[in-house]
């Protein structure tokens, strides 16, 4: 089925145009000024037509979360991820007993193709190969050390819905296990680390190429110590995760990562827990209560708990508070995540690309949603 987007603000990775999108199937064909004939046409009235946000961290929403190994449960993170613009996602895991980060990986690769609103693309493991010293929100009593043989007793059969493990770098056999994946088409993202710069840039120099909600739960930069958050800084090969909910990070300091890495480098997340998209509350994380107040999700300690952030959130907020044009905040959503992913046809509006697509008007509010050239 041939479909053409007419009248719409079409967002490409460097400028936005007033052209029609035609899309042939799954894929986009042509972007020109050229009028539909025999195409469905899909009327964007003055809209924003952007490519559709990619969340590589995100642990639930609307109520569910990765850890509850169900179907339905993938699918309500899946059609409320839609409604904030994400059009892809790895749903992700949280420190837990083996066991159930087990059910839960096994969860995904039965069921990623079945989901009815975002894509899953595969999943990202949040631990549990952290330092109690920055577990943020992760259960200690959980943690294990690194080891290839740990991550397969998780993972079994399933390596490849793996898309993305975040480690802390300093624990022993860390490197082996950077090692182990570094050609399984899994980045390694380091977070909930205590480890020195050197650690990180070992770490980064054996394959890492993420850093896990930079500034949050990871060593800060200061002169003498540049910490984690240095070495993620000044790797031109590292992408920088980024919680832009306003809580999280100040919006300075957002600013001065964004300088360090480049508009090409920074990936916006949402790192949202199961009462995204709900009221005020007591929620879950894992097994621990969370309390949400005031868009702000903590534990009974006062930590903060992930966010109730939506994507489209985060993508107003780079727009008004980094100095960035509209196009160049959506990449941070959507180009960047895709290519922190490794994923050459999503996350840009391209002649050969999927059709992933989201409409949104001028306050970034989603309208509507296609994925794959189907309009949801």
């Amino acid at each position: 089925m041939k479909k053409c987007i007419v009248n719409g603000k079409i967002i490409l990775h460097d400028e936005i145009v007033e052209k029609n999108v035609f899309i042939d199937g799954d894929k986009i064909i042509e972007i020109s000024y050229r009028q539909p004939t025999d195409e469905d046409v899909i009327d964007a009235k003055g809209l924003y037509v952007s490519p559709g946000f990619i969340d590589v961290h995100t642990h639930g929403r609307g109520g569910s979360d990765t850890m509850y190994p169900t179907f339905e449960d993938l699918n309500t993170i899946s059609i409320a991820a839609l409604k904030t613009g994400v059009t892809s996602f790895l749903p992700t895991t949280m420190t837990m007993p083996v066991d159930d980060i087990a059910k839960a990986v096994e969860n995904i690769a039965i069921n990623k193709e079945k989901v009815t609103g975002a894509q899953i693309l595969g999943t990202h493991l949040e631990g549990p190969f952290f330092n109690k010293k920055y577990k943020g929100a992760q259960p200690e009593e959980c943690m294990i050390l690194p080891t290839v043989e740990n991550y397969l007793s998780f993972v079994k059969k399933h390596q490849n819905v793996v898309r993305k493990i975040s480690i802390a770098p300093e624990l022993e056999h860390s490197i082996e296990l950077i090692t182990y994946l570094k050609d399984k088409n899994t980045a390694v993202s380091l977070g909930h680390t205590n480890a020195t710069y050197e650690e990180a840039q070992t770490a980064i120099d054996a394959g890492a190429t993420s850093g896990t909600h930079t500034f949050n739960a990871m060593t800060p930069l200061t002169h003498r110590a540049p910490g984690v958050v240095g070495a993620v800084m000044i790797n031109d090969t590292v992408y920088a995760e980024l919680i832009l909910d306003g809580i999280h990070v100040n919006f300075a300091a957002a600013k001065a990562l964004l300088r360090t890495k480049g508009k090409d480098k920074l990936v916006l997340i949402t790192d949202s827990i199961e009462a995204a998209g709900l009221p005020d509350g007591t929620y879950k994380l894992g097994n621990q209560p969370v309390y949400v107040k005031d868009g702000e999700a903590r534990l009974a300690n006062g930590a903060l708990a992930g966010s109730i952030a939506n994507m489209n959130d985060c993508v107003r907020n780079a727009y008004q508070h980094l100095g960035l044009t509209l196009n160049e905040a959506v990449n941070l959503a959507s180009y960047n995540a895709a290519r922190s992913l490794n994923e050459e046809f999503i996350g840009e509006i391209k002649e050969g690309n999927y059709a992933d697509i989201v409409f949104f008007d001028e306050d970034i509010c989603i309208q509507q949603a296609m994925i794959k050239g189907q309009m949801k």
